[in-house]
Parts: structure tokens; sequence; C-alpha cells
């Protein structure tokens, strides 16, 4: 017999007749509170039940099946959720984990699309390859996260920190990265892995400052007002992107084709080998 208690009462709020708590199913059951803290949760079913303040800190919980779950202000730090199931890929269906505390959780190749992650602390997190399509992430905190190959298609990234993180083979079309700090981040491909894709990204007034950006492909994406100050766009893509007032100061553009940039009244006068063709105007 297994008893689930509550963390701050000890009251048991659930049991189960088993010896571990591994693919059990707890689908729809209320566990609002509850201490979890280092359970071994592996293939358990925990579609749509209420985790909401749960404590679930070092728990096991690869495989899970988390679809429609609520997880809100729930404890998931240095958790593994790798490979677990948070989303059916239907809108509404997506786990609910707004301001859920997931420092250095692990959540390699983890399904959270259409997730609702706002204010979420994803700080050192591991999401290297997993689904974040359709997300809500706005104001989560993904410093120094790894997001090698992770799917942001469509996300809300809005004013997120994102400040040393490794978005390489990262997919970030259509996202909406508005005001999110990028400062150092690197969006470059390497020996193992391509750089990322951007294509049609909101970078509105983001902040770029020394992020590597070498071979990015940055088509159609807004850059209004981004501050790129000392950032290396060396080979990036950039074909149809808005970069009217951005500061690109120190910023290296070798090998960028800019001769379809919209470029007026950026900063260009401190940019480094940026091949600015004839007609262009407006510039500062």
């Amino acid at each position: 017999m297994v008893e689930i208690k509550s963390k701050k009462t000890g009251e048991v709020l659930f049991r189960i007749d088993a010896d571990t708590l591994s693919g059990a199913d707890l689908r729809e059951v209320d566990l609002t509170g509850a201490d979890l803290s280092n359970a071994d949760l592996r293939h358990a079913d925990l579609s749509y039940a209420d985790l909401s303040y749960a404590n679930f800190e070092n728990a096991q919980l690869q495989h899970a099946n988390l679809i429609g779950a609520h997880l809100a202000y729930a404890k998931l730090n240095h958790a593994d959720l790798s490979e677990a199931r948070l989303s059916d890929g239907t809108p509404f269906n997506g786990a609910i984990l707004a301001e859920a505390g997931l420092y250095r959780a692990k959540l390699m190749s983890a399904d959270l699309r259409y997730a609702d992650l706002h204010q979420a602390d994803l700080s050192y997190a591991d999401l290297s390859t997993a689904s974040l399509q359709n997300a809500d992430l706005h104001q989560a905190n993904l410093k120094e996260a790894r997001l090698c190959g992770t799917m942001f298609i469509d996300a809300d990234l809005s004013a997120c920190d994102l400040r040393h993180t490794n978005l390489c083979n990262a997919h970030l079309n259509s996202a909406n990265l508005r005001g999110a700090n990028l400062c150092e981040a690197i969006l470059s491909g390497g020996e193992e892995h391509k750089p990322a894709i951007l294509t049609g990204v909101d970078l509105t007034r983001a902040v770029l400052i020394g992020a590597r950006l070498e071979h990015v492909v940055l088509k159609e994406a807004n850059l209004y007002h981004a501050d790129l100050q000392n950032a290396d766009l060396s080979y990036a893509m950039l074909g149809g992107a808005h970069l009217r007032r951005a500061n690109v100061a120190g910023a290296d553009f070798t090998g960028v084709e800019l001769a379809a940039v919209v470029m007026e009244f950026a900063n260009f006068s401190k940019a480094k080998n940026a091949d600015i063709p004839s007609y262009k105007k407006n510039l500062r």
C-alpha cells in the first residue's frame, strides 16, 4: 500500500494498492499540495490530475502521462520528466505549469505542446529536443537552459529570460520573443548541431547583446528596436528582416546580404564588416 500525503499537514490524500507508484493509474485524482518528492512515477498516468502546489522535487517522471494535468505552482526542481507527455498536441489539453519551479529539471524530448508555462522557473533546465510548439512561456526564466533542437514554433516567449542559453538547432519560426533577453545566447551551430531557425520571429525590442548568431536563419524576422550590440551575425540569413531602429554597434555582419533588409534609422555607424548597398537611406 502506497499513501500519498499532504506536504503541509501529513494528511493522506490518496491510497493505492501497490508497492510503487511507477506505472500507477492516477488519472483525474486530486493531489493538490501532495508530497511526491523523490517519488518513482515512471510511466504513471497522471492525466488531468490536479497537482497544483505539489512537491515533485527529485521525482522520477520519465515517460509519465501528464496530459491536461494541473501543475500550477508545483515544485519540480531536479525532477526527471524525460520523454514525459504533457500534451496530446491539441489546444486546451496541454499541462498547466504556470509559475511552476523546474530549476535544473530534465525535460529532454518531453511533449509540451500548448502547455502553459508562463512565469515558470526553467533556469538551468534541459529541454533538448522537447516539443513546445504553441506553448505559453511568457516571462518564464530560461536562463542557461539547454535548448538544442527544441521546437518553439509559434510559442510565446515574450519577456523571457534566455540569457546564456544554448539554442543551436532550435526551431523558433513565428515565435513571439518581444522584449526577450538573449544576452550571450548561442544560436549558432557547430560540429554536431545546425544553427537555429528563426524565420518570421518577432524580436521587437529584444536584447541580443553579445549573442552568437552565425549562420542563423532570420528571414522575415522583426528586429525593430532590438539591441544587437556586439552580436556575431556572420553569414546569417536576413532576407526580408526588419532592423529598423536596431542598435547594431559592434555587431559583425561578415558575409551578410543586406540588400533585402529593412535598415531605416538603424545605428550602423559602428557595425563591423557591414556591406551596405549605396541605395540604402536614412541610416545612422
